[in-house]
């Protein structure tokens, strides 16, 4: 999923957070991509008839208003997308005697694992939520002396990559070698197992074009520690934890080190996140490599002298333009949030002309040209005081304007 779409999803998530029923009405359906569609409409009919004996008229009509929509859009699916679909339906209108039944298609950014059919007075959301939750990527690793199992995580979704097996021990017999003869072949096979872990780590490096923000390293015994010492990986790729599991398989033994690592995880999320902004502040109070607001970086980005974006999760600028009713004049605004103008100079009421969102264009802009975009997230000190301070717009630049 782009850095565009990405935004775009969280941001109608957001929106659909936001929305609440006056009763249990509002639909919420996951499909995975395995799934047969006419299976899901099959599904909803049943759903449809069901709801029949909805005692309340407006949320029954709400309701099988909600699935027939669904059930509508459905068909023009031969098969789920590669991902899944979830389909998001209900009345988001606040007055019941107008009601507006909208539906929101949501594309998820990994596999949807489940089949999911809910009505409630409130959308169901933490499946996609969690598949947006983790920014990097980080390697797992769960090694002992005579297996390894090599894998990504993504978001929530654990990619295995590579299983690797040791025969130090069974291709080497010690038959009428001496001690030291043998221990030296035990060993060069140990050293050529390493190797060929660190090889498929920095294969798997390279596949995600270095966005692997580091491994995470586990596995019972003194191996995994003496894997590390051995140096077969790519300097670049950063250790940020090795843990004891016991189990080094695909299924245990990863989920046994993901449930470890988490609390490492979201450190080194919040990390980065001070980090970059630490920077960024030092930058703006040395009059240095640093700039911030929509226009300014804006201008940036189209001279290509932009290192970095640095944006606020929660950054909301809409570009409006306006037409006022009495002397006709259009005018341009950068608003925040939902406020909008409705006065102009003269005293005249404003239109709404058209629209668009500001941190969007920033995004595609920056997606375009493959610059460097971090998200801050506003729970912390520095990211509040990016909202707060530079409209949760700011950059690093490349050289001094």
């Amino acid at each position: 999923m782009g850095l565009k779409k990405e935004y775009e999803t969280k941001k109608m998530i957001k929106r659909l957070a936001s929305i609440r029923g006056s009763g249990t009405e509002l639909i919420s359906i996951y499909v995975p991509p395995d799934y047969q569609i006419s299976q899901e409409i099959a599904t909803l009919r049943e759903e449809h008839s069901q709801s029949g004996n909805i005692k309340s008229k407006s949320t029954r009509l709400n309701v099988q208003g909600a699935i027939e929509k669904i059930m509508q859009h459905l068909k023009l699916y031969k098969s789920p997308p590669k991902n899944g679909l979830a389909i998001f339906c209900g009345n988001i209108s606040n007055e019941q005697s107008k009601p507006d039944i909208e539906m929101f298609v949501v594309e998820p950014p990994a596999p949807i694992k489940s089949n999911i059919y809910r009505c409630d007075s409130s959308f169901l959301l933490e499946p996609i939520e969690a598949m947006l939750e983790a920014k990097e990527l980080y390697g797992l690793l769960v090694m002992d002396g005579r297996e390894a199992t090599l894998g990504v995580l993504k978001g929530t979704q654990t990619i295995i990559e590579k299983k690797l097996r040791s025969f130090a021990h069974a291709k080497v017999r010690k038959g009428g070698q001496s001690a030291n003869r043998y221990s030296r072949a035990i060993e060069e096979s140990i050293d050529d197992y390493y190797k060929n872990v660190g090889d498929a780590v920095n294969d798997v490096f390279v596949k995600y074009g270095n966005r692997m923000k580091g491994i995470i390293v586990g596995g019972p015994g003194p191996a995994k520690e003496n894997f590390i010492k051995a140096k077969t990986m790519n300097y670049q790729i950063k250790v940020i934890g090795v843990f004891d599991t016991g189990y080094t398989d695909e299924h245990t033994g990863i989920n046994e080190l993901m449930s470890k690592a988490r609390d490492t995880i979201s450190e080194q999320s919040a990390m980065m996140e001070r980090s970059v902004m630490e920077r960024f502040l030092n930058e703006v109070a040395g009059g240095g490599l640093a700039t911030y607001g929509y226009q300014k970086v804006k201008n940036a980005l189209l001279s290509g002298n932009i290192a970095r974006l640095i944006l606020s999760e929660d950054a909301e600028l809409t570009n409006v333009q306006y037409k006022c009713t009495n002397c006709g004049n259009t005018v341009t605004a950068l608003e925040q949030g939902n406020t909008r103008q409705t006065k102009h100079d003269c005293g005249g009421n404003l239109e709404i002309l058209s629209q668009s969102d500001a941190v969007e264009e920033l995004i595609e802009l920056a997606d375009k040209s493959g610059i460097d975009v971090v998200f801050v997230s506003s729970d912390s000190p520095y990211g509040k005081q990016l909202l707060l301070g530079f409209q949760g717009i700011a950059a690093m630049l490349k050289y001094r304007g």
